[in-house]
C-alpha cells in the first residue's frame, strides 16, 4: 500500500518544505491509524539524504515533492479499509493499493523444457541471435563491437525485477548480482530475469550466446522486500549519470478492474501507478537513464480510460501517458515482430507491431517480442541444472526491453569515450530520429505506434555505410 501526504500549499506556509515534510509528526499521526504490527516507511528520503542525491541536479526545488511517499508495510488483511481509513486522515492526499506486477513475457505456447542433460560443452548459439545483426534486421550491434567502447565498457545496467540466476554458465563476468531487495524463490522469475541478463549483458565465449553489450555491468534489484519504487531508487542510488535502469515489469490496469489475468489483457506499464512514476522522475533527475517495458495488454495507452484517477491516487496526480508535463522522463518499449523465417517462424512483416504489444504516442522505441535466443527456461537446452539452460523463444515486451537497454549501453559507450554519456531526453530523442522504421501488418498498421528498432550506429551518431 502507498500513502502520499499533501503538499505545503495544504499545510501552510512560511515553513521550509523539506523541513516540513521530513518533520516526525505527520509519520506519527499516520502510524497511529496503522494495525498493530504495521509499520509506514518513506519510498524516499530523509530530507538530507535526498537533497545530497538530487544536488546538481537542477531539481532541488523538486526535492519535497519525493518526501510525500511512503509505503506501509507488515499488514496484508483489509487493505482497501486501511486505505480509506487513511485517506480521511487531512494529511493524507493519496492512499490506494497496487495490483501486483508481473513480468512482461508473451505467453510460449510451443516452448517446453528440453529433457536432455546439457552435453559438456554447450554448442555457440550466437548465429540464432539475429537481434545482434545489422540494421534493419537486428540493432547493429556487431558494428558497435568494433568502436571503442561499443561493447557497453564503462556503463553500468540495473534490471528492476523478481529473481535471477546469476551463477549461470553464461552470466559469470561483469555482474555484480542482486544489490537490493530479496529475491523470489519462484522458477518462472528466477529464468525471466537470466533471460533479461543473458541479451543485455551475456558474455564474450566460444559458447552459449552473447550479449548486446557484454561489457556493460550489470546487477539486479528486486521488488520483492519493498516494491517497485522503493526498488527504483534504490538502483537510482546505485548509478551515476549515464547508466542505465530497466524496468521489467508490468500490471493490470483500469481495463479489466486491475484484475490479474493469464491472457494479460489490459495490463500497461507501471509508470500510470503515482509512486512508480515518482521514482522513475528521481532516477531520470539523477541523470539514470530509465527503460520501461510498454506492457502485453494490447492497449492504446493513448485512449481516455487512463486518464482517470484511480482510487486512492492523489489530487495532483495526471496521466502520464500523455507526455508533457506529466511525462516521467523514461523511454517506453513495445514488442515488435522479428524477421519472417526466424527459428522457421512468422509472426508478420518485421518490426511490426505484436499484437499483445501495448502501443501509443508515449511508446519510444521497439524490440523483438519474439523469438529472442538467450539465457534460461530451458527450450534450447535444458536437463537439471540451470546454470546450462538457453532458450529460443524468450518473448513479449520483456524481450524487446532489453534489445533496447543494449543497444543504449553500446552507444553510451562509444560516447563516453566522446564528449561523455548522454543524458536521458538525448537518447530518447535519438531514439525517436533514427533507427529502422516500424511497420504496418493485417489489423496492425504502423499509425499503432511502438517505434523505431534501434540501430547502435545511428544512435551514436556515426554514419552510415553509404554516407
Amino acid at each position: 500500500m502507498i500513502v502520499i501526504t499533501h503538499g505545503v500549499a495544504e499545510l501552510g506556509e512560511g515553513i521550509a518544505p523539506i523541513a516540513l515534510r521530513d518533520s516526525a509528526a505527520t509519520a506519527t499521526r499516520l502510524d497511529a491509524l496503522l494495525p498493530a504490527g504495521a509499520r509506514l516507511t518513506r519510498i524516499f528520503g530523509p530530507a538530507d539524504r535526498l537533497t545530497a542525491k538530487l544536488a546538481n541536479t537542477q531539481q532541488d526545488s523538486a526535492a519535497a515533492y519525493f518526501l510525500d511517499f511512503f509505503a506501509v508495510h507488515g499488514v496484508t488483511a483489509d487493505l482497501d479499509a486501511l486505505a480509506e481509513r487513511l485517506r480521511a486522515d487531512a494529511a493524507v492526499d493519496g492512499a490506494y493499493v497496487k495490483p501486483g506486477a508481473e513480468p512482461p513475457i508473451a505467453p510460449l505456447p510451443t516452448a517446453r523444457r528440453a529433457l536432455a542433460e546439457a552435453p559438456p560443452v554447450t554448442p555457440n548459439f550466437e548465429a540464432r541471435q539475429g537481434y545482434l545483426d545489422a540494421a534493419p534486421q537486428g540493432v547493429n550491434a556487431r558494428w558497435a563491437w568494433t568502436r571503442p567502447g561499443g561493447r557497453g565498457a564503462g556503463i553500468r545496467v540495473i534490471d528492476v525485477e523478481g529473481a535471477w540466476r546469476f551463477t549461470h554458465e553464461d552470466l559469470t563476468q561483469n555482474q555484480g548480482g542482486v544489490i537490493g531487495g530479496t529475491s523470489a524463490t519462484d522458477e518462472g522469475w528466477r529464468n525471466h530475469g537470466t533471460a533479461v541478463a543473458g541479451e543485455i549483458s551475456g558474455d564474450v565465449n566460444a559458447f552459449g550466446i552473447t550479449g548486446i553489450a557484454p561489457e556493460a555491468a550489470i546487477r539486479a534489484v528486486s521488488i520483492f522486500g519493498g516494491g517497485s519504487a522503493t526498488a527504483i531508487r534504490t538502483a537510482a542510488d546505485a548509478l551515476t549519470p549515464g547508466d542505465v535502469i530497466l524496468l521489467e515489469l508490468h500490471r493490470p490496469g483500469p481495463r479489466h478492474n486491475f484484475q490479474s489475468r493469464s491472457d494479460q489483457a489490459g495490463y500497461i506499464a507501471v509508470e500510470w501507478w503515482p509512486d512508480d512514476l515518482a521514482a522513475i522522475r528521481y532516477a531520470v533527475a539523477r541523470g539514470i537513464v530509465v527503460v520501461e517495458a510498454a506492457g502485453n495488454g494490447a492497449e492504446d495507452l493513448d485512449t481516455a480510460i487512463y486518464d482517470t484517477r484511480a482510487t486512492g491516487f492523489p489530487s495532483t496526480w495526471r496521466n502520464p501517458f500523455r507526455g508533457g508535463a506529466e511525462d516521467s522522463g523514461a523511454i517506453v518499449v513495445g514488442a515488435g515482430a522479428p524477421p519472417p523465417g526466424t527459428h522457421g517462424r512468422d509472426h508478420g512483416p518485421a518490426r511490426s507491431r505484436l499484437s499483445f504489444s501495448n502501443y501509443g504516442s508515449r511508446v519510444d522505441a521497439q524490440g523483438w517480442g519474439r523469438e529472442v535466443t538467450t539465457t534460461g527456461y530451458g527450450d534450447l537446452q535444458g536437463g537439471s541444472d540451470e546454470d546450462y539452460w538457453y532458450t529460443d523463444q524468450f518473448s513479449g515486451t520483456s524481450s524487446a526491453s532489453p534489445i533496447v537497454v543494449g543497444a543504449i549501453a553500446c552507444a553510451q559507450g562509444i560516447h563516453a569515450r566522446g564528449a561523455g554519456p548522454h543524458a536521458p531526453a538525448a537518447i530518447r530523442a535519438r531514439l525517436r530520429e533514427t533507427g529502422s522504421a516500424q511497420t504496418g501488418a493485417p489489423g496492425r498498421p504502423a499509425t499503432q505506434r511502438i517505434g523505431n528498432l534501434p540501430d547502435i550506429r545511428a544512435l551514436a551518431g556515426a554514419p552510415s555505410p553509404s554516407e
